[in-house]
């Protein structure tokens, strides 16, 4: 009967640990309120299309989802605008190529209100990505607000352009050592914008003297920025030429992201 009992209480133990480690789960939300395009799907309806988690097709990231599933986290996303009581609860929050009013009639701007929510959010222990893109296809001035807060800026410029696919002028490689992108070597990023840098912020990715990638320590959380939209599908899961390693550099992202989740008490 005492090893029954021994073996009872093993069993709940572990079902507890389970449960708590279950409800600990890192939870990654994706903007869907700044970036909010909508196109007429092949029934003639319109639907939400282009960097959304749900998106199967080249323009969405339902392969990032998975690499940040597979390294534990849950996925949500945020219709809404911003505010402290919406991003409760969320461990990552993504904002991606913020719509111009060339993609969206009535664009949602990043204005003052979101911009003070996602900086006390940050600052209490909150990972923000900012993925900007070249200046043609992103509303940079009020993206721009909302970087600078962090010592960011997105420059009006082209980095890694390519013409007519030529690969190379797209290609990245990843150094030695590389705290954040481990696994991955070699990888494709094109058409984007440098980030200029100040205050706290520190380069993560530079090429011939421009930032391509950055990161900041702003209070008890941490902001990652890059100047391009880049691990949408279009250019993982075997999209790429062999050698490109756009997969890997999605999962060694996914667990740098989660790795900067403060410990909660």
């Amino acid at each position: 009967m005492k090893h029954l009992k021994f073996f009872l209480s093993v069993f709940i133990i572990a079902g507890t640990l389970t449960t708590t480690v279950m409800a600990q789960a890192p939870v990654v939300t994706l903007d869907y309120f700044f970036n909010h395009e909508s196109h007429k799907n092949a029934a003639g309806q319109m639907e939400r299309f282009h960097y959304i988690w749900e998106e199967k097709d080249l323009n969405g990231y339902s392969n990032w989802g998975d690499a940040f599933i597979k390294n534990g986290a849950k996925l949500k996303s945020l219709e809404a605008a911003p505010t402290a009581i919406n991003l409760k609860g969320t461990d990552i929050y993504i904002i991606v190529d913020p719509d111009t009013k060339k993609e969206t009639e009535k664009p949602n701007y990043i204005e003052s209100q979101h911009i003070k929510a996602i900086a006390n959010w940050v600052k209490a222990g909150g990972v923000l990505v900012i993925m900007a893109n070249d200046s043609a296809n992103v509303e940079l001035p009020h993206t721009n607000k909302l970087a600078a807060v962090f010592g960011l800026h997105f420059n009006d410029d082209i980095q890694n352009h390519v013409i007519k696919d030529f690969l190379p002028s797209g290609t990245l490689m990843i150094p030695d050592n590389d705290p954040i992108f481990k696994t991955a070597k070699k990888v494709y990023l094109k058409d984007m914008s440098s980030i200029t840098l100040s205050g706290n912020a520190k380069p993560a990715y530079v090429k011939n003297g421009a930032v391509l990638m950055a990161k900041v320590k702003y209070g008890k959380g941490t902001v990652f920025a890059v100047g391009d939209p880049w691990l949408y599908n279009e250019y993982t899961n075997g999209h790429l030429p062999a050698g490109y390693d756009n997969d890997k550099a999605a999962d060694d992202l996914s667990k740098w992201l989660i790795q900067q989740i403060p410990l909660k008490k």
